[in-house]
């Protein structure tokens, strides 16, 4: 059993990310026709892995450039119609990068060539980005790093930590009072 105090090795990288889709058929539209991503796998079960629930599914995978996956899960028994509408980008996002910002717009004036609404660049200094929505809500964006961004992510990193005790103190007690203080100190289980 690996001791709780003894570092392990580190994690290399995100193997895939898995969010549920309104329709296969929809999603590899978007994700191979319009981003470009590479359909890498599709396969489907009666049962959930682990539980062995009855949760008929296809779960498929778009393989990234790097190797890892953007992955979705077409299960209409279970997935609800509130989740499949527009989230706010703050609740989540997909966030691409490309080479440049030359590359960024290239891929802007494509996407919305091929009629889909692509809106943008907004230029948050450290990247600059462009926005759309897939057609299960979640907001993709395809962004490039600026210049300056070695150098003001290290700043960042460098005030992080007082950052968020700023934050914390600032935003705790409402916090506490939307989602409870147990709900805010859990760590485990």
């Amino acid at each position: 059993m690996p001791d709780a105090k003894r570092p392990l090795k580190a994690i290399n990288n995100v193997h895939h990310t898995a969010y549920g889709c309104r329709d296969a058929d929809q999603t590899i539209w978007f994700y191979e026709e319009i981003l470009g991503l590479k359909l890498a796998a599709a396969f489907s079960s009666e049962n959930e892995p682990g539980s062995g629930n009855e949760n008929p599914f296809l779960h498929i995978f778009f393989e990234m450039p790097d190797g890892n996956y953007v992955a979705f899960f077409d299960a209409p028994e279970t997935i609800e119609n509130d989740w499949l509408q527009r989230k706010h980008s703050f609740e989540m996002h997909l966030a691409f990068e490309v080479e440049s910002e030359e590359a960024m717009l290239e891929w802007q004036a494509y996407i919305n060539a091929k009629g889909k609404s692509c809106l943008g660049p907004v230029d948050h200094g450290f990247v600059k980005s462009v926005y759309m929505y897939d057609p299960n809500g979640i907001q993709v964006e395809i962004t490039a790093r600026s210049a300056r961004y070695a150098e003001l992510m290290a700043h960042e990193l460098a005030e992080s930590r007082a950052n968020i005790e700023d934050w914390n103190r600032k935003k705790r007690a409402f916090k506490e009072e939307k989602f409870g203080a147990d709900n805010l100190d859990k760590r485990a289980g």
